[in-house]
Parts: C-alpha cells; structure tokens; sequence
C-alpha cells in the first residue's frame, strides 16, 4: 500500500468509538399542586410506599404563576415537593410519571369540588440538571416511551440553577431553586460516600 495511505488510515485507529456506560444514579423528585393541603399528605403517604422514603421536602408554597389549572383544579392553589433517599435509574422516568398519572386518579373523589384535585409533576435531579416528565410534546422534549416525554427543565452552570428558554416562571424562581440545591447537594453526598442501587 502506499505510503501516503497507510499515514490516512493511523488517525481513524487511533479515535476508537467509545464504550456506552450505565448512567449513574440520580435523585427522584416530584412536584405536587393542589387547592387541597390535605392531599399532599395522601400522596406522599402513596409516593412513599412505591419509591421510598423521602428524605426532603419543601414548604407549601402559593401557586399563582399562572391560571392554566384554575378550571380543572380550582383556585387558591398550592405547590409543593418532595424528593426521595433511594436512588432512581433515569430510564424510569417514564413508568414513573405513568404510575404518578395513576396515583391522581385514585385521590380524585366526589369530595372534591374540581374534576382533577391534585398534580403530580415526576422528574429527577443530577449534578448537571433537573429533568421533568410530561405527556405533551413540544420541539424541545424527548420521547422516553409509553407516551411520556422529558425535557431539561433547568440546568446547573456557574454554580447556580439556569433557566431554558422553555422553563416555566415558577421554575425560575429563587424558593425553588434552594430546594434542588439541597436535592444536589444531598445527591452529591451520596455519591462521594458510594451510595448507590447496589448499595
């Protein structure tokens, strides 16, 4: 062969593909809205039982971004989250949200005046990033199967939590981004001492 070929070749050899690698453990979170305070104590209740203990959770907070839920929910309507100790794989998050749409079902009830009482927003924080399910599609979110999407909600650059373009107004602000600083932090913590799945 000639020389000239041989040189052409050596750098395709030398970049070989990379090997996949699993993806490590990240951390659970769901957010909760409801008119109801008392629902949040059910679903946690629920929540629990299917993904663990939860090992922080925030304050309730006023909900008054935007109007969108007010005619399937009602008024006066109140956020809060929870995250959970055990770690969770991300290729999950798709069963995970199908099981949180479940979950809303079974705590609706005559009792309550609105058609859908509570609203169960599954996703997970790593080092990098906090990822949210949904079930409606838009240019910026990826299918992960059985009907479910996931988009990149806020990411972690500069040591602080950075909004998309995309993220919605209560996702930028300071009380939320303090509660997934502690989820990052205890996140991190866990790492550095090897917490994992196969712990």
């Amino acid at each position: 062969m000639p020389e000239g070929r041989r040189r052409h070749a050596d750098p395709v050899r030398r970049h070989a593909l990379a090997d996949p690698a699993p993806h490590e453990d990240v951390c659970l979170i769901t957010g909760m809205i409801s008119a109801f305070p008392t629902l949040f104590e059910q679903a946690e209740e629920a929540l629990a039982r299917r993904f663990g203990r939860i090992s922080r959770a925030s304050k309730i907070m006023p909900f008054d971004f935007t109007d969108y839920y007010a005619p399937q929910m009602g008024e006066n309507l109140q956020r809060k989250f929870v995250a959970f100790e055990k770690p969770f794989e991300p290729s999950l998050l798709a069963p995970a949200k199908l099981w949180t749409n479940d979950l809303e079902t079974r705590l609706t009830g005559n009792e309550f005046p609105v058609s859908r009482p509570i609203n169960l927003d599954p996703g997970y924080v790593t080092p990098a990033k906090l990822v949210l399910a949904t079930t409606k599609d838009y240019p910026h979110r990826l299918y992960i199967g059985g009907g479910i999407y996931a988009e990149v909600t806020l990411s972690f650059v500069d040591k602080a939590w950075r909004p998309n373009d995309w993220t919605y107004p209560d996702y930028q602000t300071e009380p939320y981004h303090r509660f997934f600083e502690a989820v990052r932090s205890d996140l991190l913590e866990r790492r550095k001492h090897g917490i994992g799945r196969e712990s």
